[in-house]
């Protein structure tokens, strides 16, 4: 971020506020008083740790003389607790470590707010490896800590007049310390290929891996925050100084050979590669004609490998072409295999129902199917006027019911109770409950589900089959109707 003094100055005219507001009413320390009964070792423990904690923070270097004083107190309190000395005594430097840590960290604070620019710079620098720059860094680092004691000692002008010298010397550290990452070891391998005679022996490849020394220094210079491509410019640099090296090297080594020792080393070179193709021994052609026939060998093998991944390629999208059918077959088969249980499922409830309907009298009940529900509804079972007690002359008819139950593999039954109109709602919603439920007790008490499979509701004279003003019409309202509810598995 370049430093931008206007804006700067605005931030330290805040800071210079704030600061004064702080001094006004913070000349003297506030020191908590500690009981005696507390523990001297512990507490000396806990100032340590908060001191390791602001170092962390950098409270250390954004409020310095501060924190010297705090850690001065610890120091002696931990001095007077090995001691063995008084425990007043040790509680009071604890007490003073303590208000001038606070006093530390608010100062810290104001550091971070005027000082912001500077502080964001250094932490750059820093990230950058800056720290190994030495004497540099170690100057800007006093310039620095010389700006956050002035602050503590409301010293703002000299400050104010630092500060912007003290931001651009850690942003050129950064710039440095990225240039010395990036490009360091190149430089070394170019001044070493230099010193052993690149100037005379290999002038243009030198002149080539210098060149892109510079390009990639000037390029860092401009772009220093776009790490990948300045991590990419260096190792391009590196590259071209190995290959300088490299290339020096081996013309060193023809400077002590024999012209005829140099072409029988190149051709041994481009007959190994024959070889290592399987092409014929084409040693009696001219080097420029093996080289052609070398480069043919290799763009014939490139597009076999690039016949044989588009093969590869077209086999992996067959695959999974014949692994898409083969999950839309396994689908449709349990579509299919779920449509067969499901009509074997109808079949078996169709058979039951008309098993069911031959084992009831017409007069004593009616059979019948609606969706996937069987109703049985009970046309001559009689209850005393006003009553719920079943009569025995009811239980062939409930031993029917019975077994129509047990003829389905645990299904849910609900017992349905009804009243004609005759009396109040409230009245006939109770009989026709406690009707309902007497019947469920009944089923239940001889064995034909558990409780938890059978249940009883009472509506009264709200469902009416016929109207209620004709004694046979209030007869046929008043029924008891078994609803069945077959499971997913039918017997």
């Amino acid at each position: 971020m370049i430093f931008d003094r206007k804006n700067l100055g605005i931030a330290f005219i805040l800071f210079t506020a704030m600061l004064l507001l702080v001094a006004c009413g913070a000349s003297q320390l506030k020191l908590e008083p500690i009981s005696k009964s507390e523990n001297p070792a512990a507490l000396v423990y806990q100032l340590g740790n908060s001191l390791k904690s602001a170092r962390e923070n950098q409270v250390d270097i954004l409020a310095p003389g501060w924190f010297e004083k705090a850690e001065d107190s610890y120091l002696k309190a931990r001095k007077q607790l090995n001691a063995g000395e008084e425990i007043s005594e040790i509680l009071l430097n604890v007490s003073y470590g303590r208000a001038e840590l606070i006093r530390a960290a608010e100062m810290a604070q104001l550091s971070r707010n005027a000082l912001a620019e500077v502080i964001k710079s250094r932490n750059e620098a820093r990230a950058a490896g800056a720290e190994s720059l030495g004497e540099d860094y170690a100057e800007t680092e006093e310039n620095f800590l010389e700006m956050t004691r002035a602050i503590e000692n409301n010293n703002l002008d000299w400050a104010q007049r630092n500060m912007e010298e003290v931001n651009q010397a850690y942003r050129q550290l950064e710039l440095q310390a990225i240039k010395k990452q990036n490009l360091e070891e190149a430089g070394k391998l170019i001044q070493e290929a230099e010193k052993n005679g690149a100037k005379k022996i290999t002038p243009k490849t030198l002149a080539f891996a210098q060149e892109s020394l510079r390009e990639a220094d000037a390029y860092i210079t401009e772009h220093r925050s776009e790490k990948q491509n300045v991590e990419k410019r260096g190792r391009d640099a590196f590259f071209e100084a190995r290959r300088l090296m490299n290339v020096l090297k081996q013309s060193q080594k023809f400077q002590t050979m024999e012209p005829e020792k140099i072409t029988l080393w190149v051709e041994k070179i481009l007959y190994r590669t024959t070889r290592k193709l399987s092409a014929p021994d084409r040693r009696d052609e001219p080097f420029d004609a093996q080289v052609d026939k070398i480069l043919d060998a290799i763009g014939t093998l490139q597009n076999e490998y690039q016949l044989a991944t588009n093969k590869v390629a077209m086999k992996k999208s067959e695959m999974e072409a014949m692994q898409k059918k083969i999950s839309l077959l396994e689908e449709r088969e349990k579509r299919l295999q779920n449509t067969e249980e499901r009509l074997e499922a109808e079949r078996s409830f169709q058979q039951i129902f008309h098993k069911i309907q031959t084992e009831f009298d017409p007069a004593q009940a009616e059979v019948y199917k609606q969706g996937d529900k069987l109703y049985i509804r009970l046309k001559s079972i009689q209850f005393p006027v006003g009553q719920d007690i079943i009569l025995p002359r009811n239980y062939p008819l409930l031993m029917k019911v019975q077994k129509a139950i047990m003829a389905f593999n645990e299904p849910t039954v609900v017992i349905e109770g009804h009243t004609d109109s005759t009396g109040s709602k409230a009245k006939n919603d109770e009989l026709s409950e406690r009707r309902a439920q007497a019947v469920r007790e009944y089923l239940v008490a001889n064995g034909t589900l558990p409780k938890d499979r059978i249940f009883a509701e009472g509506f009264g004279s709200r469902k009416p089959l016929a109207p209620n003003e004709t004694a046979e019409g209030r007869a046929i309202n008043r029924r008891i109707d078994v609803v069945i509810s077959p499971s997913q598995k039918m017997p």
